[in-house]
């Protein structure tokens, strides 16, 4: 895929991805689908562990394999998912995963929150996580 990809086919990538989730206890399918600078697209699903704190959500999953394999920058990512696939809400990263986009990415990141290809709405980071803890704190001044 080219960096050229639209909305719609990232979206579509990302319900692609979400057929591999991983949800035998709650049931809930995520998938995401990012893009990087380079044009490069990075999935995720969701992965449940009988546990629990092992979980890993979609867009971790993504980000953490884009980071594996030397990518820094990102330009947006999509986000679907529902209860057994059935997307009919729209679905909105968790607080973790905000915090690791906020690692990586600016405030202006683009984040898709899609019910389809067609129906989503397009939020940046600084939407989702206003006032955000980012390593420029970590930095001595």
């Amino acid at each position: 895929m080219s960096e050229r990809i639209t909305d719609a086919e990232l979206i579509r990538t990302a319900f692609k991805a979400m057929e591999n989730a991983y949800v035998p206890y709650s049931g809930y399918k995520v998938g995401a689908a990012l893009l990087t600078e380079s044009g490069k697209v990075y999935t995720g699903c969701n992965i449940e562990n009988a546990s629990y704190t092992p979980t890993v959500c979609a867009e971790r999953t993504a980000f953490f394999k884009a980071v594996s394999e030397g990518e820094r920058s990102f330009t947006k990512i999509a986000v679907v998912g529902g209860k057994g696939g059935e997307v009919s809400t729209y679905f909105v990263p968790c607080g973790v995963c905000r915090q690791v986009m906020s690692e990586f990415c600016d405030d202006d990141f683009s984040v898709i929150i899609a019910k389809s290809e067609t129906d989503y709405l397009l939020k940046t980071l600084n939407d989702l996580l206003p006032c955000r803890f980012s390593p420029q704190y970590l930095v001595d001044n």
